[in-house]
């Protein structure tokens, strides 16, 4: 019998150190539920002593544990899949509404901690769930969003230790720049950025309250609302979404949807008075050129049209509906923000094949966004157009470069083996989800069909939330997919936040033996 080349001991130990600081995050709706007199106090002290029991549990399997690369790939797939566990423990000891089953529970967790946006609760409305738990699904996307490994390693000092391999293996994208010589400021430096951006924010959308033109957006809900929006989450306490909210929130929560999208590097540097990095960037540039192009498109595509809801009125021959609704949208779906402010299933063909076209895009890399990621398909164009010019020039050499510098061609390599990689995932989520839709019958249903299937695959695996189907679309949701469904989507969210890679690994018998 071969000996096992993992640490297996000091991975779960870390774990369990990590699931012990994460049950802090428990006083929040704690907090919430002694402020509004909640009768669900109990539900919140019960799964923290339950998420940090365990955690100390595990953590007794190595106290003093030192943790290599190899370990790391096992630290942060399994901190991410537990703290959907314990997170889910909440819905389940509240007992209310459909996310009290345990399968919908963990959907609704993992979709909270991946920041997908996705969901399974049937009556999004305080008469059903209390304001501590509807908070605490907040709370998770925040949680999220910038990542547990990287606020970990930028409060705990045992994390410094092989926190660089942490790092690399949690947070999306192909890496994000060291801007300290120590990780620890690194991630400290990051979530600084993330919490000033979110304040700031929040303190914007209280602010139209106390101005007289945001009577919805009180406290409340402008916490609820700044804890989705930076990690580009996209839950919200209101069963409509930011359609419930007067024009003038949906054209400030634009631009911070947009600026959560931005790699927080970047904003450092802002917040530290060099903004010129910024506009130099070049994985910026086309993020915003992207979203820009799209936004005018789609407004102009929403224009000419004779789109109409009972909600908002007529869309077409009106200017600022049609750019409201196209330009918040398109910044919503480009980064996974997943918010909606009308629904868009009612938008015409073209119209939805631009948010279709949009969900591919990504993020930036360092961002809080999902998908592909704006700077794979950047190097996937530069290195399309050096072979064009190779054609013509054989004896030619031309390196790929990305902000001056060149890249190394393994990294290229590797991001072809990702893009490829998750198209084929995708492509392999449409075909069990339409698999066990017919199986259940649901294509029988007048509201389903194949687009909501596609929508599932992609709004999972991408971390988006909502798809552009009846069943699935921005005021739809999961909760009709069959369980084995749910829990094909629940590993779709976990791989699709991790980036597939740090999972894959663990399911090959050369991670463990050689």
């Amino acid at each position: 019998m071969r000996r096992l080349h993992v640490d297996w001991r000091a991975g779960l130990s870390l774990v369990g150190t990590l699931l012990a600081f994460l049950s802090v995050s428990f006083v929040v709706p704690i907090l919430v539920a002694l402020a509004y007199g909640g009768t669900d106090l109990w539900v919140f002290v019960v799964s923290m002593v339950a998420t940090a029991g365990f955690g100390l549990g595990l953590r007794r399997l190595d106290p003093e544990p030192d943790p290599g690369a190899r370990e790391a790939f096992m630290v942060v797939a399994l901190t991410w899949l537990l703290a959907a566990v314990f997170g889910a423990l909440p819905y389940v000891l509240a007992g209310n509404g459909t996310v009290a089953h345990p399968i919908n529970a963990l959907f609704e967790s993992m979709s909270g901690i991946t920041t997908t946006g996705a969901t399974v609760m049937g009556d999004i409305s305080f008469d059903t769930h209390s304001r501590a738990l509807m908070m605490w699904r907040q709370l998770t996307q925040w949680l999220g969003g910038m990542g547990i490994i990287v606020l970990a390693v930028a409060i705990l000092s045992q994390m410094a230790v092989g926190g660089a391999q942490l790092m690399r293996a949690e947070t999306p994208g192909p890496g994000v720049s060291k801007l300290t010589p120590h990780i620890a400021e690194t991630a400290r430096v990051l979530w600084i950025a993330y919490v000033v951006l979110t304040v700031v924010y929040i303190v914007l959308l209280f602010g139209l309250n106390k101005l007289g033109v945001a009577d919805d957006m009180g406290l409340y809900n402008a916490i609820a609302h700044g804890f989705t929006t930076l990690p580009t989450g996209g839950f919200s306490p209101e069963a409509r979404s930011i359609e419930a909210f007067s024009p003038i929130v949906q054209w400030l929560v634009i631009p911070f949807m947009f600026a959560a999208g931005v790699n927080f590097v970047l904003w450092w540097h802002v917040i530290t008075g060099d903004a010129k990095t910024l506009l130099r960037d070049n994985e910026f540039r086309l993020y915003l050129g992207a979203t820009a192009v799209l936004s005018v498109v789609t407004t102009v595509v929403l224009f000419v049209s004779a789109i109409e809801t009972e909600k908002t009125g007529m869309i077409g021959g009106h200017l600022e509906r049609s750019a409201r609704y196209a330009t918040f949208q398109i910044a919503s779906l480009v980064n996974s923000t997943g918010y909606a402010n009308m629904d868009f299933d009612a938008w015409n063909g073209a119209a939805k094949g631009l948010l279709l076209f949009a969900m591919f895009i990504g993020g930036s890399t360092g961002s809080t966004g999902g998908g592909i990621k704006i700077l794979r398909w950047l190097v996937i164009l530069k290195s399309l157009r050096r072979e064009v010019f190779t054609t013509i020039h054989p004896e030619a050499v031309r390196p790929v470069r990305m902000n001056g510098r060149v890249l190394d061609e393994d990294a290229v390599r590797g991001i072809y083996a990702f893009t490829l990689l998750y198209l084929v995932i995708f492509f392999v989520g449409v075909a069990l989800f339409a698999a066990d839709a017919a199986r259940a019958g649901l294509f029988e249903l007048p509201e389903f069909g194949l687009i909501d299937v596609v929508s599932a695959s992609i709004a999972t695996l991408g971390n988006i939330g909502p798809g552009l189907g009846t069943m699935t679309g921005p005021m739809g949701g999961y909760l009709e997919f069959p369980s084995t469904s749910k829990l094909l989507m629940i590993l779709y969210m976990w791989i699709g936040r991790l980036e597939i890679f740090p999972v894959l690994v663990l399911l090959t018998k050369a991670y463990w033996t050689d």
